[in-house]
């Protein structure tokens, strides 16, 4: 009777001893955030073109796809021979100019001495003066012409328009090229992520909206820095801020999970869950068990939480540890 007794004392501390192990939580629906897998290309915030201001050949060429340069740096050099040319008869024409000034030069001092002595007319003198200012002028003309041929000569120079890394280089030295052409592609201020998302989700979508990216270094997070107003081809455009974003391939594909709107499900903690026989269960508060139906595996506040597609309705009292 005492050992009966005993054992009977020992089961009621032990049934007293559960809900001190374990607590009871009321299942209610719970916000759950929908998130989408999209692919997004790693580009440069800014791609301008190094543009050829001058025609002719490319004599030097600095740079190659992948290369870092700066703002104002010679990435390459287009040369002209014509240039050269105009330059050397522009020269020429300085110094004829200057032998018909100094000619007239020689004539005004003639001139002015011929007046003195009441030989010649003031008339005439005044023609002599033109004729030396004419020629003063026609010089200036032409050295401002040899000026306008020589900066053509310095804009043979190719430079970096912005800071940033060398994406194409489509000449090669010896090339011919017109003014305009691109010799290279910068891409600088800096690198992000290019969505392109199903137009239907654009009324989910803002500004600042936190999602995650899947690196080769592991998990990432990032923020929607920019909307597009225009949609193309049934897509919205957004830019993402990454933190530590590799560069070493402008153009690679990463996937991110983009929150694209919210629902309502039953959630109890992963730990409430009991697995037998292929079968999920989850103990009430009265400790009646009741088989159930789990869906994905979701993070609310920090708290590992399993969805429940059946078996549960809101009310219900279940037991966690």
């Amino acid at each position: 009777m005492r050992a009966f007794l005993f054992a009977q004392a020992l089961s009621a501390s032990t049934l007293l001893a559960v809900p001190a192990l374990a607590e009871t939580i009321t299942i209610e629906p719970s916000p759950v955030t929908e998130w989408k897998p999209v692919y997004g290309r790693v580009e440069a915030k800014e791609t301008v073109p190094a543009r050829a201001r001058i025609g002719g050949t490319v004599t030097e060429l600095s740079v190659s796809e992948g290369d870092a340069v700066e703002a104002g740096q010679e990435i390459a050099r287009v040369h002209d021979d014509k240039i050269a040319f105009q330059i050397a008869a522009l020269d020429a024409q300085i110094a004829a100019l200057q032998a018909q000034l100094a000619t007239a030069e020689t004539e005004l001092k003639r001139g002015e001495e011929l007046v003195e002595r009441g030989v010649a007319t003031v008339q005439r003198l005044d023609q002599l003066r033109t004729a030396v200012d004419v020629a003063r002028g026609q010089i200036a003309a032409t050295r401002a012409q040899r000026a306008v041929v020589e900066q053509q000569a310095a804009e043979g120079q190719v430079l970096a328009p912005a800071a940033g890394r060398v994406l194409t280089v489509p000449v090669t030295r010896g090339a011919v090229i017109l003014p305009g052409e691109p010799v290279a592609t910068i891409g600088g201020g800096g690198f992000f992520l290019r969505l392109a998302i199903p137009e239907r989700h654009a009324g989910t979508l803002e500004e600042g909206a936190e999602l995650g990216i899947a690196t080769d270094a592991g998990e990432a997070r990032g923020r929607i820095a920019k909307l597009y107003p225009q949609i193309e081809n049934g897509r919205v455009i957004a830019d993402v801020d990454v933190e530590g974003l590799a560069t070493a391939y402008v153009g690679l594909r990463l996937l991110v999970t983009l929150p694209v709107g919210s629902r309502t499900a039953l959630l109890v903690p992963e730990g409430a869950v009991a697995t037998r026989g292929g079968i999920d269960f989850v103990t009430l508060e009265d400790g009646r068990e009741r088989a159930v139906v789990l869906g994905e595996a979701v993070s609310l506040d920090g708290a590992e939480m399993i969805e429940v597609l059946t078996g549960l309705v809101p009310g219900d009292r279940v037991v966690a540890p």
